[in-house]
């Protein structure tokens, strides 16, 4: 393949990647999507923005300067942007699957994905930081060409990170236990690279800094060096996936069944909280939405039980708190019903089996909130909170937010692949979109305005007595949607129909 050819192949295959969502059946239904998206990222733009003048104004004035105090600590940026692109970014072999019917070199075809995923426009992300914050700390001793060449490390480590995370996430893909390896990788090297007896990370990652401001050759030495091996093993990596994926026969795996006796107790309600349980455990996409809500909530709880980040702000404390009982509520219950799409004729072949399918989902993550309620125990031992706090907190999860998030049962239309996902990305709805944005939002300015009102123990008082009686309602508000979604019962089932 000459080099015209391989320019008008790439040309090609950009425009591809560009018009993918297009494709998908669903687009219709996505436009205000592309709104909401917009108003998420301008929302954390400005948020790190924000975090960049904040953190020059704390690390200016002390015995290092303040872009070798970040520098330092490159590693945890480093670590979430690793952690976030577990949403943001896939691995390029469902890709290129299609395009091993048209007579393009499989090796170009790696090539180009590899290199259109070095140069996504994620990477530059973190610049919405480093700008404000390298505009303070940086220019005023090399200019602004110091600025450019701090700015273009920091580049070269994101790309850096971002081929570290594909071959992570290839042996994820794999078996999901091969996460714990990242997970043990930068454990050891924060521990002991950071608050070790010799902090010779930090050390390291000060010179690597130095060699950003500095503009110097080593910088490209060392990037080369490390990105060209990551390169060439990502790209045998993947192409052993590409031929798996396209010889992979279907497994059939014997699940032992577990009847769970205890819920016959409990008639149909208690039969579909099997459903619940046993779509969590078994279908892929379902157990990945828990586990991903389920980590997140084990993350925030951990950093508001061991950790004074959010203990300054009052009515901050307790939005953490809330958004620890209704983390994996938001995750999960944002696609409700879209699992049942699969299977939405048989559900409705029974008088009212929807409401107490409903009834089900409602239990099933009420009963998740006892997880975060028992590591709360941990910041009210230390007296960080009240037990009025966490059960204020709790009872409103249950009483305002889940009913929000609830609502979405009468209008998503969409089925989800229990098993796999076959398009990059997800596609969310208008109503997913706002629906969720209350329930993420609404604590906040609620706690907001009773901190303004009375003092904080006054105010998680008046929050438990809102979401008791929230609580005690669910019967109503849970039959009011159920006839909602009975009165668009036709347009729904076309919808999920039409997406399966």
């Amino acid at each position: 393949m000459n080099l015209q050819q391989a320019k008008t192949f790439y040309v090609l295959l950009s425009r591809n990647q560009r018009l993918r969502d297009r494709r998908h059946p669903m687009f219709e239904k996505n436009m205000a999507m592309r709104v909401f998206g917009y108003i998420f990222v301008a929302f954390w733009a400005v948020y790190l923005m924000m975090l960049g003048f904040v953190s020059y104004q704390m690390f200016d004035g002390g015995a290092m300067e303040a872009f070798d105090v970040v520098d330092g600590g490159m590693i945890f940026i480093l670590a979430l942007d690793f952690l976030l692109r577990f949403f943001m970014q896939e691995t390029p072999a469902q890709d290129i699957k299609p395009y091993k019917l048209v007579p393009i070199p499989t090796r170009f075809l790696l090539n180009v994905f590899l290199l259109r995923m070095g140069l996504r426009i994620y990477n530059f992300f973190w610049f919405f930081f480093l700008i404000p914050f390298g505009l303070f700390a940086v220019v005023k001793y090399y200019g602004f060409i110091g600025l450019l060449s701090y700015l273009l490390g920091w580049w070269f480590l994101f790309v850096v990170n971002s081929y570290w995370y594909l071959l992570c996430r290839t042996f994820v893909n794999r078996n999901v236990y091969f996460f714990l390896v990242p997970l043990l990788v930068y454990a050891v090297l924060i521990f002991f690279g950071i608050f070790g007896s010799q902090p010779w990370l930090f050390n390291a990652s000060v010179w690597v800094g130095r060699l950003f401001v500095t503009c110097s050759p080593l910088m490209y030495g060392l990037f080369f060096a490390v990105v060209t091996p990551l390169f060439l093993l990502n790209r045998k990596l993947q192409k052993a996936s590409i031929y798996a994926e396209i010889s992979k026969a279907e497994k059939v795996v014997k699940v032992k069944s577990r009847e769970m006796h205890a819920l016959d107790r409990f008639g149909e309600v208690g039969e579909y909280l099997k459903l619940e349980i046993k779509s969590t455990m078994r279908n892929s996409v379902i157990r990945k939405q828990f586990l991903t809500g389920f980590y997140c909530m084990l993350l925030f709880c951990l950093l508001f039980a061991f950790t004074d980040v959010y203990d300054t702000v009052p009515f901050m404390r307790i939005y953490i708190c809330v958004y620890c009982f209704s983390c994996i509520g938001v995750m999960t219950l944002t696609v409700i019903m879209c699992a049942e799409g699969n299977y939405i004729d048989g559900l409705m072949s029974r008088k009212e089996s929807i409401l107490s399918l409903l009834k089900a989902k409602y239990y099933f993550n009420c009963a998740l909130m006892l997880v975060p309620l028992l590591i709360s125990l941990f910041p009210i031992v230390k007296g960080k909170m009240t037990v009025i706090d966490a059960l204020g907190c709790m009872f409103f999860t249950s009483g305002m937010v889940m009913p929000f998030l609830f609502q979405l049962a009468a209008y998503n239309d969409s089925t989800i692949n229990l098993n796999q996902r076959l398009t990059k990305g997800g596609h969310s709805t208008k109503a997913q979109m706002l629906f969720s944005s209350v329930a993420l939002f609404l604590p906040m300015l609620v706690m907001y305005a009773l901190v303004s009102f009375w003092d904080e123990q006054t105010a998680s008082l008046t929050m438990m007595v809102i979401g008791i009686v929230g609580t005690a309602l669910h019967p109503l508000w849970l039959r009011n949607i159920y006839g909602r979604f009975m009165k668009r019962r036709h347009a729904i089932m076309d919808g999920f129909r039409n997406s399966r």
